[in-house]
This record gives structure tokens, sequence and C-alpha cells, in this order.
């Protein structure tokens, strides 16, 4: 039997709050103590049960201690295998490589060569802007407004959010902001600015190294651009011979469906980077894919002391081999997808002001008042459901459960989303009712 965690007693002061720095977030919106975690579903010190529809911010597609992944972690961390090699071949690295090629790369005729940058989503979009600028030898980057690639500098300054941004301490150059898709509501056409500056000697803008795109901005309000969109701008790059870097972080390993979030538009990107739940189990893990001829790396010339991460490889393998060795995962999670797409909608009908945003299992909901969001997100915690909110002013309810939740939980969690929409949002006509 498992013996409960220690409870701090009511007169002794909280750790959490006496010695942890106030940059802390998470604990703030959530003040819980979480001690258990299975599926889709998490509990407190106290036994009181959550729904988790937030995945470790997209670290845990297939939910928390997925059998699938533990059980070959744990047979590894037993056998005395190793665990830390920095760049150095293993065992568990030649069978993350040889899966990923097999499962991955091949059945999508893609043909990346794999870099391991480091633990971290930062890691990755640093390593890849880096890549850009080494390869082309300019030095601009172009992101997109209300873009986040992460926390790090180079990734701060490809970053949209002014608060993040701020918290650089020093200027953010070598990079632009162009709209995302529907940022002009379609009064403007797509890239125009952009094409004519690039095609006029005279227009006094510098060719860019690249363009760094999320094909859906989680962080940014879960915007998800159109397919016809991304292919236009996946043309412009080629046209002008512009690196396309497709920061895959949050919205790959099937969060939108197919495992990476491009193939529905049919695009090749130069560059993409993976992290979160490329592990499949929430440890540290990234990768930086990158077209064979972009190699122009010399060895040691980036490097980091935590980038071969066996534990990680050996669930990252089993997570591949369990998911994607076929597409019988992916029709189930097309089935998941459509249910709570249908059910959202239904949910912002009855809401005063609410539309659908996102793509897949990474959706939201946006409403006209920014503050209605966060009130939903406190009350659906109250509830015992885990959501978080997204967007420039938090004005969109995020929705983000592991793509292996069961349909009784994902129900459970969205008669909860309901409840707290309908309490703050509620539709004008179902009020006087």
């Amino acid at each position: 039997m498992t013996e409960k965690p220690d409870t701090p007693k009511a007169d002794q002061p909280d750790i959490f709050e006496t010695r942890e720095s106030e940059v802390r977030g998470y604990s703030r919106s959530w003040p819980a103590t979480f001690a258990r975690a299975e599926g889709a579903k998490q509990w407190d010190e106290d036994g009181r049960e959550y729904i988790d529809f937030f995945s470790g911010a997209g670290a845990l597609n297939y939910g928390h201690n997925n059998p699938v992944v533990m059980e070959p972690l744990i047979d590894y961390l037993q056998s005395g295998a190793v665990l830390h090699s920095l760049d150095m071949k293993t065992p568990a690295k030649r069978e993350f490589l040889e899966t990923f090629e097999q499962l991955i790369l091949e059945p999508r005729g893609l043909d990346y060569t794999v870099m391991f940058p480091g633990p971290t989503g930062t890691n990755t979009v640093e390593a890849a802007l880096k890549l850009a600028r080494k390869v082309t030898g300019r030095q601009h980057i172009l992101s997109f407004t209300n873009a986040f690639h992460g926390m790090t500098l180079g990734s701060l300054s490809v970053t949209g959010n002014s608060m993040k941004r701020q918290g650089a301490g020093i200027p953010l150059t070598n990079s632009s902001k162009i709209p995302y898709d529907d940022y002009f509501d379609g009064e403007t056409p797509d890239f125009l600015w952009l094409e004519k500056v690039l095609e006029d000697s005279g227009s006094g803008v510098d060719k860019p190294a690249a363009i760094i795109v999320e094909t859906v901005q989680g962080e940014g309000g879960v915007r998800a651009a159109r397919a016809e969109w991304l292919r236009s701008l996946s043309e412009l790059c080629k046209a002008h011979e512009i690196l396309l870097i497709v920061d895959d972080v949050q919205a790959g390993c099937g969060r939108t469906g197919t495992f990476f979030s491009f193939e529905h538009a049919g695009i090749e990107p130069d560059i993409v980077c993976l992290s979160k739940s490329i592990s499949g189990s929430g440890l540290p893990m990234a990768l930086t894919l990158f077209r064979p001829e972009l190699d122009v790396w010399s060895p040691g010339e980036h490097n980091g002391t935590f980038r071969g991460n066996n534990p990680a490889f050996v669930t990252a393998t089993a997570a591949l081999k369990t998911f994607w060795a076929d597409n019988s995962f992916q029709n189930e999670l097309a089935d998941t997808i459509a249910n709570l797409h249908q059910r959202l909608h239904v949910i912002a009908a009855k809401a005063d002001g609410a539309t659908v945003r996102g793509r897949g299992l990474l959706a939201g909901l946006k409403f006209d008042d920014p503050e209605i969001a966060g009130k939903i997100a406190a009350e659906a915690f109250a509830q015992g459901l885990l959501i978080e909110t997204s967007g420039p002013r938090d004005e969109v309810v995020k929705i983000m459960p592991p793509l292996t939740i069961s349909a009784k939980d994902l129900e459970s969690g969205l008669e909860v989303l309901e409840a707290a929409v309908l309490k703050f949002a509620s539709a004008p006509e179902l009020a006087a009712v």
C-alpha cells in the first residue's frame, strides 16, 4: 500500500509561499498540491479528483503515467543502462532514431536530419534560428503577430507576447513581426506587403534568413492557420530562398490529428522544431529536424549537457511503436476530435460572444469580453477541471485534453466546462428562459 504523502499542518508556513520565487504561475491559478496522476486525471493531497484538459501544456499527449511508456521506462531504470550520455551513442538512442525514421519520416516521405539540441522547446527553436542564420549568412528572422516560441533571448526575439518580451531586460533585435492568418479579418490579401518588399530592390528591407511559424498558435489565442495560407507561405519562402521553420513544439506529435501539424497543408518545412510530447512521457526531450543539405554544423558547434536523456529516448520509442506504427490511433483520434469540436460548437451557441478556435485537440473558446475566460477557468478548477486561458488578453479558454482521453472523461470535462460557460456567459435569450 502506498503511503499518503505528508501534508503541511495548518499552523506551518507554506514552503511554496515562503521559499519559491514570485515567478511561479500555474500554482496561483490552481492552488492545489497534486500528488497522483493517471491518464486524464490528477488527484491532490486531499484525494480530490481533477480532469486534466491541460496535459502538461502539451507535454502529456498520451496522458499521465501511461503504462505503455512507464513500463519500459521502469525496466530501463532498473537495468543499469546509461541515463546521461550527452551526444554519445547508446542503444536507446539508436532504437529511437531507427523507430523515428521507420514510423514517422519514411511513411510521410520526409528526409530530415535529426539533431538533439537540448531538452526543451526553446532549445530547439534556438538551434533552428542559429542554423538558419548560419546556412543563409543572413541575420534577420520574420515571425508572426501573437507568436510564442520560448523564453530564452533568441526565442523571445521571435515571440509576440509583450509581457514575456519585457522579461528579457534588453532590446530584442534581428527579427520583425508580420501578420498571422486572418489578422486583418480577410480585408488585406495575405503576404501582400511581404511579397512587394521582397521583390522591390529599393524597399530597404533585407531578405530574412527564415520565417518561423506555428500552424496553430497555442499561447497566442489558439489561432489555427488555414491550409491554403500555409501553402502560400511555403511557396513564398521557396520563391525567395527563405528557410521555413515550423515550430511544432505544442501542436506536433498528434495534437492536431496528424503527427506533424503541417501534414494537412501538404507542405515540407525546411526546419521543424519538436519537444513537449516527443518523449511520450513528459520527460525532457527535443528535436530539431532539417533537410540534410542544411547540416552545415561543425562538430560541437552547437552542444549541451542534457541532449542525451536516454530515459526519454526509451519512452519516446515506446510511444511511437504503440501509437504510430499504423493508422489505428490516428483514426481513433479523429473521432475524439470530432466529438470535442461538435460539443464546443454546441457550448459556444449557448454563450454570449463565444466562438470556437483551433484545430484537433488544441482548441479554444474565445470570448468578446476578455474577463470571461478567466472566470470560466477559475470556476472550472473549483468544479474539478484543469483548464487554462490563452491569447494576448487571456480571452480564450484553451482546451487540450490528452489524445488518449476516454469518451467518458472527455464528456465529464465538457459538462464542467459548459456549466462554467453558462454561469458567466449565458446567451441573453437563454438567460431570459
